[in-house]
C-alpha cells in the first residue's frame, strides 16, 4: 500500500504523519488521543508530556491486552479445531466399523425366526 501524508491536530498541535492507513482513520486516531489528552490535562495539573505518557501508557495497556485476548483466542480456536478433528476421526472410524460388521454379518447363514 501506498503512503500518504497526512496533517493532524493533537492538543493545539499540527503534526504531519504519513502512513498507509486512510487519512478517515488517522483523523479518527488522533481524534481519540487529542479526547485523551484533554481529559487528563483537565484532571491533573501535569505537563503537556506528563500527559502524553499517561496516554500513552494507557494505550499501550489496551494493545497489551487485546494482543494477549487475541492470542488467547487463537489458542482456543485451535484446541476446538483439533477436537473437531479428532471427533471426525472417531466418526470415520466407527462408520467403518458399522459397514465392517454390517458385511459380516450379512455373510452369516441366516437361521429363520425359529433358528432352523
Amino acid at each position: 500500500m501506498v503512503k500518504k501524508t497526512y496533517k493532524l491536530r493533537i492538543c493545539g498541535s499540527d503534526y504531519i504523519i504519513s502512513a498507509e492507513e486512510s487519512e478517515e482513520y488517522m483523523q479518527t486516531l488522533a481524534s481519540e488521543i487529542d479526547e485523551k489528552l484533554r481529559n487528563v490535562l483537565r484532571n491533573a495539573k501535569l505537563s503537556s508530556t506528563q500527559a502524553a505518557i499517561f496516554v500513552a501508557l494507557e494505550l499501550a495497556d489496551e494493545a497489551k491486552k487485546a494482543t494477549d485476548s487475541a492470542d488467547n483466542l487463537r489458542a482456543q480456536v485451535k484446541d476446538y479445531l483439533e477436537d473437531a478433528a479428532k471427533a471426525k476421526s472417531e466418526r470415520d472410524f466407527y462408520k467403518r466399523e458399522l459397514e465392517r460388521l454390517k458385511i459380516e454379518d450379512e455373510k452369516k447363514p441366516s437361521t429363520g425366526i425359529w433358528g432352523n
